[in-house]
């Protein structure tokens, strides 16, 4: 692997775009390295490459199949799991901040401006003696279920994520989906039990995205709920699937699908409206999506694997400092957190904290 990570570090430090991934249960990581420094943007869904994606949809960019080189080489067989660190974090106005946040969404939700919303906040830690390629190699080897990649783009910046959150997966007309929502930390019991709120907070993205997608897909099924494990914690999934119909292009679904309520809220517009007016700094690519876009497809047909991108980190640094094992002062970790009318606010912050510790444990690990 070292002669791989070789290869995209002098990419990196020629200041090329590439992205590294892997996707879930699989051994096999994929890099695109852009020949160019041009910023392509997608235009209809129907080009092919790697695509990255805004939360508000202002901004999707993609690496053309046809403008880079393509490498995949295997990991290693065995994985790693994290070390379970306790991981200092200090309290200060950040908790005053989001606890104040919360309390105006659900306000907000008991006058009926919307039944859910998703809150987030960022949050910018310093790591000692590491490079993105160390950070990127932990990932992987830490979370085996997940999609893990690594982007970078001189115009966009880099940002890396292990997300297990799957947005869509089309292969010709056969498409699939998941509901993910509800979260708890893993504390080793054999039975994860879920409270009222939690159960309704995914039921809520299972209807939107089965009412929305009705009139696009043919043969819909939906499964019942299930509990899966993402790392330390803990989600209800439910898996849905069905056949795109032949008038129905990437873009309508995607429209439809994107932002979904477990990144968003329900209703999407009004939740969106207030998520843009209420939080105080901007998401860029956190709880966008990413990934292949008709890669690899001669016949015309539909075909893409994309992932919301959830548990993601934005290094803020130059090309040099990225590549040596420097300090990277600018690590920009992002969580959210679905909020009802059963929302308690310090209960939201604790789970915030919970879905941070699952980057900083990785980076923790590493300095």
């Amino acid at each position: 692997m070292d002669e791989m990570f070789q290869k995209v570090q002098d990419h990196l430090l020629d200041k090329l775009p590439f992205v590294l991934y892997r996707k879930p249960n699989q051994k096999e990581i994929t890099a695109y390295l852009q020949q160019e420094d041009t910023l392509f943007s997608v235009n209809d869904f129907t080009e092919k490459g790697f695509v990255m994606s805004s939360f508000d949809g202002a901004n999707t960019f993609y690496i053309p199949e046809e403008k880079a080189k393509k490498i995949q080489w295997k990991c290693q067989e065995s994985f790693i799991e994290n070390v379970d660190k306790s991981v200092p974090f200090f309290e200060s106005k950040e908790k005053e901040a989001f606890v104040s946040l919360v309390s105006k969404g659900v306000q907000a939700v008991n006058n009926k401006e919307f039944e859910k919303v998703v809150l987030s906040r960022n949050e910018i830690i310093a790591v000692e003696n590491t490079s993105i390629f160390e950070i990127y190699e932990s990932l992987v080897y830490s979370y085996p279920t997940a999609f893990v990649y690594c982007f970078y783009h001189p115009k966009i910046g880099t940002w890396l994520g292990a997300t297990p959150e799957l947005l869509l997966n089309v292969k010709e007309d056969v498409f699939n989906t998941i509901s993910l929502a509800g979260t708890q930390k893993d504390v080793g019991a054999p039975t994860v039990f879920w409270q009222n709120k939690e159960i309704e907070e995914q039921q809520f993205v299972t209807d939107f995205i089965v009412s929305k997608l009705k009139n696009e897909l043919e043969a819909v099924t939906v499964s019942k709920p299930y509990s899966i494990q993402a790392g330390s914690l803990w989600h209800i999934r439910t898996d849905i699937s069905g056949r795109i119909t032949p008038v129905t292009s990437f873009e309508k679904i995607i429209q439809v699908l994107h932002p979904t309520p477990a990144v968003c809220g329900l209703p999407k517009e009004s939740s969106k409206k207030f998520i843009l007016e209420n939080e105080t700094y901007d998401r860029q690519f956190y709880t966008g999506f990413l990934g292949e876009l008709n890669c690899d497809v001669d016949s015309g047909q539909q075909n893409a694997d994309l992932y919301v991108n959830l548990r993601c980190m934005q290094i803020k640094a130059n090309e040099q400092d990225m590549v040596n094992k420097q300090n990277l002062k600018q690590v920009v970790l992002y969580m959210g957190c679905g909020v009802t009318k059963d929302s308690i606010p310090e209960k939201e912050w604790e789970e915030s904290v919970n879905k941070s510790m699952t980057m900083k444990k990785v980076l923790q690990s590493l300095s």
